[in-house]
């Protein structure tokens, strides 16, 4: 197996949590022996957790040893503490892929980039460099090969060097395999949990006026028992039914605007929109991502205008297809 390969496995499992790691950066990594038996894939799920490379490392320590205690360690500084403690020379012969570079300082979790160096790996292999002032580095303490799989690990931190330039924008949308996006509940369950996690980490959503009154929705994250995030409502007609659910959820705030000017005050932004707001969001949209359903039906599509896609990865979700895209520069 190649070296490509292997980070390929890391990129996928990556994607995974894409979305869910806000103000982190979405990592894979996978630990792999000598002779190219995978030992682990991991990818960091949520910020303040264990990143990627150390979930890696816990589970091929759990493998080669057969030591099962580690189990018990949750928190990312009492894995490395285990580690250090009892990995030995276990990793002497084992190469670890990540899809960035191991971070190389001490915030809420511990320097993985430091615990790699202590377990003396064989080879470290890294997709691209961390360019975050705080956390770059990590490479010099290792044995690197940098730059396999560049450009695919650069897409995944597409949302994470928004945010922290400016902001993320994603614009989500759920359609049949008809393209449209009318008549009820389209996406699957697991689909549905999936944009929970989104929003329970997400400042603010934005939707469209018309959607609030023919849908009625709630705006949530109670799929994952998250909190529930700002909303800002699109219209120009500012005159709605207080009795739709979302205006009854505690703990956010509900706006009501006719420009988009909010989204200036927020970082970590999600669109949940319909044909309107796509085509007037554009300007200011990171990426996007469609769940969709393996299913016909409905009156009204998505988008009726020529745009030009990238695909940036593409997964089931339950029944569902999901896609993650950015525009094309024309």
């Amino acid at each position: 197996m190649s070296d490509e390969f292997f980070m390929r496995l890391a990129i996928t499992e990556a994607w995974k949590y894409q979305g869910l790691t806000y103000p982190n950066p979405a990592v894979g990594a996978v630990v792999v022996t000598q002779e190219g038996a995978i030992l682990a894939i991991a990818a960091h799920q949520r910020a303040a957790e264990a990143h990627a490379e150390v979930l890696a490392l816990k589970e091929a320590y759990k493998v080669l040893s057969g030591d099962t205690a580690i189990e018990t360690c949750y928190d990312a500084k009492a894995i490395h503490h285990y580690l250090h403690l009892h990995a030995k020379e276990l990793f002497h012969h084992c190469t670890l892929y990540t899809t960035l570079e191991p971070c190389n300082h001490e915030g809420k979790t511990p320097s993985c980039a430091h615990l790699i160096q202590s377990l003396s790996l064989e080879r470290v292999i890294i997709g691209t460099l961390d360019t975050h002032a705080v956390a770059s580095g990590g490479a010099r303490h290792l044995p690197a090969s940098i730059g396999i799989c560049e450009d695919a690990c650069e897409a995944l931190l597409l949302p994470f060097k928004a945010w922290q330039q400016r902001q993320c924008v994603v614009f989500k949308w759920a359609q049949r395999l008809s393209g449209t996006i009318d008549c009820g509940t389209i996406s699957s369950l697991e689909s549905r949990r999936y944009v929970h996690a989104m929003r329970d980490v997400c400042d603010l959503l934005v939707i469209g006026g018309h959607t609030v009154r023919e849908d009625r929705p709630t705006l949530d994250s109670r799929l994952v028992k998250g909190k529930a995030p700002d909303i800002l409502i699109y219209s120009h007609h500012q005159e709605f039914d207080q009795s739709i659910p979302l205006f009854q959820v505690q703990g956010r705030e509900v706006f009501i605007d006719n420009t988009l000017s909010r989204l200036a005050s927020y970082k970590n932004i999600i669109i949940e929109g319909g044909p309107a707001l796509f085509r007037e969001t554009q300007s200011l949209v990171t990426c996007y991502v469609s769940f969709t359903a393996p299913s016909s039906g409905g009156t009204v599509p998505f988008a009726s205008e020529h745009v030009n896609f990238e695909f940036l990865h593409v997964a089931p979700s339950g029944h569902d297809i999901t896609i993650w895209l950015r525009k094309k520069n024309e």
